[in-house]
């Protein structure tokens, strides 16, 4: 078995793009949610989201024709890849062939497809853009990529929704523990704030409501009423541990563990016992082989009634009641927003950086408590922690659950 460790991180969020700032900004409890500024939300319950701000596809390498034949989720995924390369100093000390990229995407091209689909009713078939299919077909940010660093081993995008980039990376890390691979570029990407999207979760009651950005994305709160759309991408580089100390590259964390299962129940609806999202976590701290070390717990914490409740009982269900009163937890998802297929791979790095740094970003704006979910969530201000081991766990639409599991290096 191979070791794994995290060489590069890279990050395109609404709270910021680059490692370094983005998780500043969640420490100091910056929150990147506001209005809506793509669309006019005249109409729309929901108005609010976590928009990237001032993203210029040529101002981080991508030249303007490639921008041109690439869905805005694409390019959000190549300029956090290219961040994470340059980061972790690995272009050209591996073989291509031992070099694989695991970029997921829970809905892909939305912006492209919807566009093309306006030109086609309002134009005629003609004016189709011969681009359509490539903008818009998920796998496409990992092909690209793929392409861009000569990445000729193993190619995987995932699509599991909310859990997407989770499963991307504990795929990445199981493919180097095994011997696959060398090194993987592992995350996910997510630019779905479109009138289309927003109408479509707000009609099944799943967005928040609320007008003010400080009370709109409220995991664990008692006020909590859904969760805020946002967007972006977290990508990291995985690398086997030996291949990394060979070449003296820096180390984020050593990835140690992956849980993945299904709660096989409902589509959307979480599992009201929390079996297989506490059962997600058990494993991964099982391969991980957590013995009670100080432990931060990256939560799903979409805000909503339900995941937050379910969630709190799985993490009992799966360490114990007196371990998971001794954890700290946050949703770094009250500063973000629900970056959907890019959550994890985020919240992975916020995991990577807590361990690295001894410091644990808040749950912002946490103020009234819920009798059921009554752990400790590192309520509104980052707190020093010398923590051990971090687990990011992230549920998805289907089902599906993914935690994986890092170690202080």
């Amino acid at each position: 078995m191979k070791r794994v460790v995290i060489t590069g991180a890279g990050v395109v969020s609404p709270v910021g793009s680059g490692v370094e700032a983005f998780f500043e900004n969640l420490t100091r409890g910056v929150c990147g949610i506001g209005p809506i500024t793509r669309f006019d939300t005249t109409g729309y319950k929901a108005k609010l989201a976590g928009e990237v701000k001032d993203f210029d596809p040529e101002a981080v390498g991508i030249d303007r024709a490639q921008a041109k034949r690439t869905d805005l989720f694409a390019q959000y995924a190549m300029a956090a890849a290219m961040q994470a390369v340059a980061d972790s100093g690995i272009e050209g000390k591996v073989a291509p062939e031992r070099f694989g990229v695991y970029v997921g995407s829970g809905i892909g091209g939305m912006q492209t497809f919807v566009q093309e689909t306006e030109k086609l009713l309002n134009r005629g078939p003609t004016r189709v853009s011969p681009f359509f299919i490539p903008m818009m077909i998920g796998n496409m940010a990992a092909g690209n990529i793929a392409i861009r660093f000569n990445a000729q081993g193993p190619c995987l995008p995932v699509v599991t929704a909310c859990a997407t980039s989770s499963h991307a990376i504990g795929e990445a890390f199981r493919a180097i523990k095994y011997g696959h691979a060398d090194a993987i570029i592992a995350g996910g990407a997510e630019a779905t704030i479109l009138p289309l999207a927003v109408a479509g979760f707000s009609n099944m009651k799943a967005l928040s409501e609320s007008e003010d950005p400080n009370a709109a994305s409220l995991p664990f709160d008692a006020r909590r009423g859904g969760f805020v759309m946002g967007e972006g991408s977290g990508i990291v580089v995985l690398e086997e541990y030996e291949h990394a100390m060979a070449r003296g590259a820096r180390v984020y964390a050593e990835v140690c563990g992956y849980g993945n299962t299904c709660d096989a129940y409902h589509i959307t609806a979480p599992h009201a016992e929390a079996v297989g999202a506490a059962n997600a976590i058990k494993l991964a701290l099982e391969e991980a082989n957590w013995q009670g070390e100080a432990l931060y717990i990256n939560a799903h914490g979409t805000g909503t009634p339900m995941n937050d409740k379910v969630e709190t009982l799985a993490i009992k269900k799966a360490m114990g009641e007196d371990a998971a009163r001794k954890a700290l937890i946050s949703s770094t998802k009250s500063m973000t927003g629900h970056m959907l297929g890019a959550a994890g791979a985020v919240e992975a790095i916020v995991c990577a950086m807590a361990l690295k740094n001894g410091v644990v970003p808040p749950t912002i704006n946490l103020r009234e408590s819920d009798p059921e979910c009554d752990l400790n969530y590192v309520p509104n201000e980052a707190v020093k922690a010398d923590v051990e081991v971090a687990i990011s766990s992230s549920l998805g639409f289907g089902g599906h659950n993914a935690v994986v599991a890092m170690r202080k290096f």
